[in-house]
C-alpha cells in the first residue's frame, strides 16, 4: 500500500466524509479483531485494536468538532498504514483499511449540508 497516495486520498476528503471513513474503519477494525489466530497472541491483539479504536474514536470527534488540535492527517494515515514489529496487528489495519477504502463512497457533504 502506497502511504503516500492514502495521505493524498484522506487530505482530500471534507471533514464529514473524513469522520465517516475513520468511523467506518474503527467498525472494520473491530470486526478484523474478532477472528482470532489462534497463535497466543490473541490478547495483545486486542489490546491494540483497543488503543487504535480510542484513537480513531478521539480523532473523529475532534474532526467533527473541528478542533485544530487534531492530528494531521498523513500523522493519522502513517499510525494506521505503517510498517509494526508484529505483523499480526499489521495485518489487522491493512485489511480493514482495504475494506473501508474498497467500499468507501464520498459524498458532496457541500450539497448534503445545504439540503436541510
Amino acid at each position: 500500500m502506497n502511504i503516500q497516495s492514502e495521505i493524498e486520498f484522506f487530505s482530500d476528503l471534507g471533514l464529514v466524509d473524513k469522520a465517516r471513513f475513520v468511523i467506518r474503519l474503527i467498525i472494520e477494525i473491530a470486526e478484523e479483531a474478532k477472528s482470532g489466530t489462534g497463535d497466543g497472541n490473541d490478547v495483545s491483539r486486542l489490546k491494540f485494536v483497543n488503543e487504535m479504536n480510542q484513537r480513531l474514536a478521539r480523532f473523529s470527534y475532534q474532526l467533527l468538532s473541528e478542533d485544530n488540535a487534531r492530528p494531521q492527517d498523513d500523522v493519522v494515515i502513517r499510525m494506521l498504514l505503517s510498517s509494526r514489529t508484529d505483523k499480526s496487528c499489521e495485518r489487522v489495519m491493512h485489511n480493514a483499511y482495504r475494506r473501508v477504502l474498497t467500499g468507501f463512497e464520498s459524498f458532496d457533504t457541500t450539497v448534503l449540508l445545504n439540503a436541510h
